[in-house]
C-alpha cells in the first residue's frame, strides 16, 4: 500500500492539522454512508421494493461524500506533501463512479462484486487515515543554498 513509503510512525511532536481532522471526519462519514448500500441493497432483495429507492439514494449521499474526500485529500496534500490521501482516494472515487454507472445500467455482475471492493477498498483507507498522522504543514528541507 502506498502508506509504507510515508513515516508509518509519527515523530516527536508531529500532530495531525486541522486539514487532516477533517479529512478523517469525511472519511468516516464516507465509511458509514458506504455501509448503508448494501444494507439497502438488501431491503430490496427481500421484496421491498422502497429498499431500491434507499439505494438509489444512498448512492448519491455516497458519491457526494467521495468527491467531498477528494477535494479534502488535494488540500491535505498541499499542507503536507502527503499524496498518499489523494491517490488512494482518487481509487475509491473511480471506483465509486464505475459502480454507480454500473448499477443505473443494471450490470449486475460488475455491479455487485465492485460494491464488495469498494466497500473493502473504503473501510481500509479510512483506517489508515486514522493510523497515519496528517501534519498541517510539511516540513521545509533545507537545501543547498539555504542558510
Amino acid at each position: 500500500m502506498a502508506i509504507a513509503a510515508d513515516k508509518a510512525q509519527p515523530e516527536e511532536g508531529e500532530r495531525t492539522g486541522p486539514a487532516g481532522r477533517l479529512l478523517r471526519v469525511i472519511a468516516s462519514l464516507h465509511t458509514i454512508a458506504v455501509f448503508g448500500q448494501p444494507v439497502f441493497a438488501g431491503i430490496y432483495l427481500t421484496g421491498d421494493f422502497d429498499g431500491l429507492r434507499w439505494h438509489g439514494q444512498g448512492a448519491n449521499v455516497t458519491t457526494y461524500f467521495s468527491y467531498l474526500q477528494l477535494a479534502v485529500a488535494a488540500a491535505v496534500w498541499n499542507r503536507s506533501r502527503r499524496s498518499w490521501p489523494f491517490s488512494c482516494t482518487l481509487a475509491v472515487v473511480l471506483a465509486e463512479s464505475a459502480q454507480y454507472v454500473a448499477g443505473l445500467k443494471g450490470a449486475l455482475w460488475l455491479h455487485l462484486p465492485l460494491g464488495v471492493t469498494t466497500v473493502a477498498g473504503v473501510v481500509v483507507l479510512t483506517i489508515a487515515l486514522w493510523r497515519a498522522p496528517l501534519p498541517a504543514r510539511a516540513e521545509r528541507r533545507r537545501g543547498a543554498g539555504d542558510e
